[in-house]
């Protein structure tokens, strides 16, 4: 587990499929910025075991214990290539409260103490202000336009992508200790 101040970060088990696969086809937590995936329980398993994606998934817990949303990273599939991508989603009464921000900034701490990367990056669509204040907050800096990369509610969209640099982030900001 990996603690911050307000969320914790716990490791998405099997028993946490139903949730997660309920919080991927669902039109509301996802918003009016992301389509949902539908996606069976099977079809969301097989893909936090990608090998090609080396995707690792956490559930963000509030400190009571209650699960409000996910976030995760995963390999930007290239040999000359050392980073990893972050994405995330909060469930829609848990947003603009700083849980998303703390939650990134304890995976950015993490992946930065424990993977040989020199970037961390993430797209938001082009309208999404509250996510581009997140990864703001946490230290990345938006590097450009997308242009059309994602079917977004039938319609191909821009998305913004940012990224943060190893010698822009320094040392944690948040991560107490990983359990």
């Amino acid at each position: 587990m990996l603690e911050g101040k307000h969320v914790n970060l716990r490791v998405i088990e099997k028993e946490d499929l139903p949730l997660y696969a309920e919080w991927f086809n669902n039109t509301d937590f996802f918003g009016e910025f992301q389509s949902p995936l539908q996606l069976s329980r099977a079809e969301l398993e097989e893909f936090l075991k990608s090998t090609v994606y080396e995707t690792k998934g956490f559930i963000i817990e509030k400190k009571d214990g209650s699960k409000i949303g996910y976030i995760l990273h995963f390999n930007v599939p290239a040999p000359y290539m050392k980073m990893r991508e972050i994405g995330y989603g909060l469930i829609p009464s848990e947003r603009r409260k700083g849980y998303c921000t703390e939650a990134a900034q304890i995976i950015v701490d993490y992946l930065f103490l424990t993977q040989y990367i020199a970037r961390i990056q993430a797209t938001t669509h082009t309208k999404n202000v509250i996510s581009q204040k997140v990864l703001e907050k946490v230290g990345f800096k938006r590097e450009g336009t997308l242009r059309k990369p994602a079917l977004i509610k039938g319609e191909w969209t821009d998305l913004f992508i940012f990224s943060i640099l190893r010698e822009e982030w320094k040392e944690p900001k948040i991560l107490a200790k990983t359990k």
